[in-house]
């Protein structure tokens, strides 16, 4: 009887392992199957577009032939232009890193940005945005820098006859303010600004067209500048006809004082 029963209970032992393993394996599910190959169809084909794409970047069929400026300009020359596109538009139309040209383009003198996009179906379309200059600013490093009509100080030269300002870094803003500021009050009689400086102590200084060297001062509440700009053309009539009658030459107009001004004659 135990012999029996232990023949029965390997029988069942064998017969549970069979049900165990008939729930098959992946092979055995289709459904499965058929995404994998769905995914891996979708996956080769996004491989074989990329690489298509790449090919066809690099045929020789989209070579750049043409750059278009946008509009006319004033300083930048055309053989300027081309060197830099020389160097900084390579590859073609496809390729090309128009970040790279930009900042190129922006780096050449009198440019205040840039800006490049494509123009199918074998050209660049270029369009520069240049500094308008009113006057020189303190060289660096033994390059002439200018000053732009929004206060921005940037390397470029020029034959153009401008004013000189001079302060310290950064307050170029401050003396292009001061400068249109000096020239509507030197407007009443016919002068104007040659040079105009800013000291480290905040003191202005103003060279005029006609040699006169004019001392400001420190801008102060109780006195403010333009109260001894007022002061100085109201009376500079008279003062030049004082200096002209004794044959002498004004040099310095010191306008520090609270209610007059000192006159020092020019050395020549």
């Amino acid at each position: 009887m135990a012999k029996a029963r232990g023949n029965s209970a390997g029988k069942s032992r064998g017969h549970s392992r069979v049900e165990h393993g008939s729930g098959g394996g992946f092979w055995d599910r289709p459904v499965l199957i058929n995404l994998l190959a769905d995914l891996l169809l979708l996956a080769g084909g996004g491989l074989l577009a990329w690489a298509g794409a790449l090919a066809v970047q690099r045929l020789p069929v989209f070579p750049l032939t043409e750059l278009v400026v946008a509009k006319p300009l004033d300083q930048v020359s055309r053989t300027q232009i081309e060197q830099t596109a020389r160097n900084a538009l390579s590859g073609n139309f496809f390729t090309v890193n128009l970040e790279a040209a930009q900042a190129a383009f922006e780096r050449m003198p009198w440019v205040r940005s840039a800006s490049l996009r494509r123009h199918w179906p074998d050209g660049i379309e270029l369009e520069l945005e240049e500094h308008h200059a009113v006057a020189r600013w303190t060289p660096l490093e033994g390059e002439s820098r200018l000053v732009s009509t929004r206060g921005e100080v940037f390397l470029a030269s020029t034959r153009e006859s401008l004013p000189v300002f001079v302060g310290p870094e950064g307050s170029a803003p401050r003396l292009l303010a001061r400068y249109q500021e000096f020239n509507d009050g030197l407007a009443a009689i016919g002068r104007k600004q040659v040079a105009i400086h800013l000291s480290a102590r905040e003191a202005w200084q103003l060279k005029l067209d006609d040699g006169v060297v004019l001392e400001l001062g420190r801008d102060e509440p109780r006195h403010p500048l333009a109260e001894r700009l007022n002061r100085f053309t109201t009376y500079y009539a008279t003062v030049r006809s004082s200096a002209k009658s004794r044959l002498q030459a004004i040099g310095v107009v010191d306008m520090r004082y609270p209610n007059g001004f000192a006159l020092r004659a020019s050395k020549s």
